[in-house]
């Protein structure tokens, strides 16, 4: 009887490419996953920051806390929020009306009620769309009170503008833009649940 003899057969060990397990899609997909996570926390952090901003500036300006507004002349005690600012502009193209505008009691309702909307749309993380149109109209007609670009002020002082086009105005209406065109108000806020009512549903600039 003829004895064969058959080569014993191993098993092979196969090492996997660094750089395949990094493009495979098994690894690819958790690390997606945490950088959208990451990037959508980060982005409801600012949410939360701007929405401050808009609403610290509406509650110092009405309780006066001392701040920016001082004890005792908020616009509960009878002080005007504008007057103050628009009064004293002394550059740009529309200085005179500004001084116009001063003291008035609808520029007053105005400018209190978009603080008011844009910081609490910001931090409920709703009508971001609205808050970042109304918000970036508000830093605009800023931007022109301060008037950045001239080197000198009516007087012929100087201006001491430390930009000539980027200042805070500007950052601040691009992030409003930004939180709105990202969707941020999904998380830590109420996005989701504003984007499914019905009303807002058929209507997509409520969002």
């Amino acid at each position: 009887m003829a004895v064969h003899n058959h080569p014993h057969r191993y098993p092979r060990f196969r090492f996997t490419s660094p750089r395949r397990a990094v493009n495979s899609p098994a690894s690819a997909e958790p690390t997606a996953t945490a950088a959208t996570a990451s990037r959508a926390y980060v982005l409801a952090g600012l949410r939360f920051l701007m929405g401050f901003v808009f609403l610290w500036a509406f509650l110092d300006k009405t309780f006066g806390f001392g701040y920016a507004t001082p004890s005792g002349k908020g616009w509960i005690d009878g002080g005007s929020p504008t007057e103050g600012f628009l009064s004293r502009v002394a550059v740009g193209p529309m200085e005179s009306a500004f001084h116009d505008w001063a003291g008035a009691a609808w520029a007053d309702w105005l400018f209190m009620l978009g603080l008011l909307g844009v910081g609490l749309a910001l931090i409920a993380g709703v009508g971001l769309r609205i808050a970042a149109a109304a918000g970036t109209a508000m830093m605009a007609l800023m931007w022109v009170a301060e008037w950045p670009p001239a080197r000198h002020l009516s007087d012929g002082s100087a201006s001491m503008s430390t930009n000539p086009f980027a200042d805070y105005h500007l950052v601040y209406a691009v992030v409003l833009v930004g939180l709105a065109a990202a969707g941020a108000g999904a998380t830590w806020g109420l996005g989701r649940a504003w984007a499914r009512l019905p009303f807002v549903s058929r209507h997509r600039w409520l969002r």
